[in-house]
């Protein structure tokens, strides 16, 4: 049978994701980490998938569909780009935006809190607590519903906080807490 009448599944090579990422079905995201989605989500709509389409359209144009690899990639990028579309556009549409400077107890750690704490090792981190879709590890963001943000929630200066690992449990001292804005 010919490729050009089975069906290519939307979802090849990716992994299936939750509908609701979170625990509570809340998307907490800060100012800009909502800029950044809305960001991305216009770049992929105005930029790159215009570009795209206008290739696989030339693509389908040269014949033979099934051993064209321009269309067959173009394709497939399609998909990918549409997938991450609808996905955005769901994170976008649930997202509650919780600006770190205006929240009012600032002696605890909540959403937007950039925390520094003292491992039992005698070693310092400072990590930013902010959503899902804004972590990143190597710039010290961490999400709010990974377990060093849950442990540290709620806690204040000179609180000593346990965090559940894989190879057990250990303490965390709080040393500051700050609200900063990006």
């Amino acid at each position: 049978m010919s490729k050009a009448f089975t069906k290519e599944s939307d979802n090849e090579n990716e992994p299936e994701k939750p509908e609701n990422l979170s625990v509570s079905g809340k998307n907490y995201v800060t100012p800009s980490g909502f800029a950044a989605l809305q960001n991305e989500l216009r770049q992929l709509l105005s930029e790159e998938r215009p570009k795209v389409v206008d290739a696989v359209s030339w693509a389908a144009k040269n014949g033979d569909r099934s051993e064209n690899g321009d269309y067959i990639y173009g394709k497939r990028r399609l998909r990918e780009i549409d997938r991450r579309v609808r996905y955005l556009t769901k994170r976008i549409d649930q997202a509650e935006i919780v600006d770190p400077k205006l929240q009012k107890n600032l002696t605890k750690i909540y959403f937007g809190a950039t925390v520094t704490y003292e491992q039992e090792d005698g070693s310092e981190s400072t990590v930013k607590i902010v959503g899902i879709d804004e972590a990143d590890i190597a710039k010290n963001k961490i999400s709010w519903i990974s377990p060093v943000a849950k442990a540290l929630m709620k806690a204040e200066v000179d609180d000593i906080v346990t965090l559940r690992t894989p190879n057990g449990e250990e303490k965390l001292t709080i040393l500051a807490i700050k609200y900063l804005s990006d």
